[in-house]
């Protein structure tokens, strides 16, 4: 749960971020380092996936239902899709650090 409310995996008090996506280097409460958890490119990847199982679905009903233009299809999905992926990749990003240090740890802890 510390991941998806973006505090630190050890403590569950400090903040995981000092930016929108910037890791911060320690935590506030606890001082863990927080330089060595890093998640990658993993947390774009199951959002991406993430979204395409919910999105893809939902845009075929609603073409099979109401049949909107396919400028207004382009428009609505685009901002839908991004949209969640602004807003899921913070808490993504959170639950993979928090797994990562749960599960392989640092040398520094």
């Amino acid at each position: 749960m510390t991941g998806l409310a973006c505090r630190c995996p050890r403590c569950g008090r400090g903040r995981l971020f000092s930016g929108y996506l910037t890791v911060a280097e320690s935590c506030t409460a606890c001082s863990l380092d927080l330089r060595n958890h890093d998640s990658g490119d993993g947390p774009a990847f199951f959002v991406i996936f993430a979204l395409a199982f919910i999105v893809t679905p939902i845009a075929l009903l609603v073409e099979s239902a109401v049949a909107p233009p396919l400028w207004l299809h382009a428009v609505l999905w685009s901002a839908v899709t991004l949209g969640g992926a602004l807003a899921l990749l913070r808490p993504f990003k959170g639950v993979l650090i928090a797994l990562q240090y749960k599960h392989r740890g640092t040398a520094n802890d």
